[in-house]
């Protein structure tokens, strides 16, 4: 059975994790901590722990597709209301955190949870310690620089850099083994700055991915009116650029895109072209959610993965 890693976060993450759980049970996620916003963020900012919503979806998408699984994913995602103290938190976030707290072990609490759901696979965080995002944007008045995950993720301009504060952050040695003995390294779909970027700020972790003996498929977003969403609008090739200005020496071995993607055929050529530089090749097909025009199917992204495998 192929093993499996999945780097990224959030509903990006989680999609391509629903995929891939009918296909392997050898999966490990390795999933972003640089959130700030919302029950994460507070979370985080009383506690000083790992902001555990990313981690949350991703223990929920590793759920298995029967009666019990379902049933602990609703209740891992179910949301308090009202405007009280525990208005607005994920009863999983809540979760993670009491672990956190009781038995002071980031890995062993996400194990524990992950236990009691009886996911596929196993998820972890891609640092030891919670990370803030610092981006350096191009304005109409100069270089802007911005810090944190919601900041860096609602600027309306146009990105030069980014990097991770800490710039140097602990890595678990599990992350570093799963990705040294992985057949395959999944990247993306997600927030291309938030999501898919942190884990090639980390000189530890890029190297591990770069340096690993697996193969690596970039899972491309939907495309986006430039109005709405982070770095939205911007085409494939332009995230692939982003990507590569901070990883050059990363090889990329399929390139996976929307069919909707292109305007035109020159932006499909010139996208085959850079990924060709990086030693891959491009795989365009109808992924598109018929729920959500911005959003992957699963199961269309499910048998994309099971053509690649084979």
């Amino acid at each position: 059975m192929k093993k499996i890693v999945a780097l990224g976060g959030g509903h990006g993450l989680a999609a391509t994790l629903s995929a891939l759980r009918s296909i392997s049970d050898e999966i490990t996620a390795v999933v972003t901590v640089a959130d700030n916003g919302g029950s994460s963020g507070r979370i985080r900012s009383e506690f000083n722990f790992l902001p555990p919503g990313d981690l949350r979806m991703a223990l929920a998408a590793l759920c298995s597709d029967d009666e019990w699984g379902r049933n602990w994913a609703a209740i891992l995602q179910y949301r308090f209301g009202g405007n009280g103290e525990l208005g607005g938190h994920a009863l999983g976030n809540l979760l993670l955190a009491a672990l956190w707290d009781r038995d002071q072990d980031l890995v062993s609490g996400i194990e524990r949870v992950g236990e009691l759901l009886q996911i596929k696979g196993k998820v972890l965080p891609m640092a030891l310690e919670p990370l803030d995002i610092e981006g350096v944007f191009i304005t109409p008045a100069g270089e802007k620089v911005v810090r944190g995950q919601i900041e860096v993720a609602t600027t309306r301009a146009m990105a030069k850099s980014l990097k991770l504060i800490p710039e140097s952050p602990r890595v678990a040695p599990q992350v570093l083994a799963a990705i040294s003995q992985a057949d395959w390294i999944t990247i993306g779909p997600g927030s291309w700055f938030s999501s898919v970027m942190p884990h090639f700020l980390s000189e530890e972790l890029a190297n591990a991915i770069t340096e690993s003996p697996a193969k690596r498929i970039l899972l491309f977003n939907m495309p986006e009116p430039r109005s709405e969403g982070e770095f939205a609008g911007n085409t494939p090739k332009e995230h692939l650029d982003f990507l590569l200005s901070h990883r050059p020496n990363l090889k990329i071995d399929i390139g996976v895109v929307d069919a909707s993607s292109f305007g035109s055929e020159f932006d499909r050529e010139s996208l085959e072209s850079a990924l060709s530089l990086s030693g891959g090749k491009l795989v365009v097909s109808d992924l598109k959610s018929q729920l959500s025009p911005i959003s992957h199917d699963v199961q269309k992204m499910s048998s994309i993965f099971s053509h690649i495998f084979r």
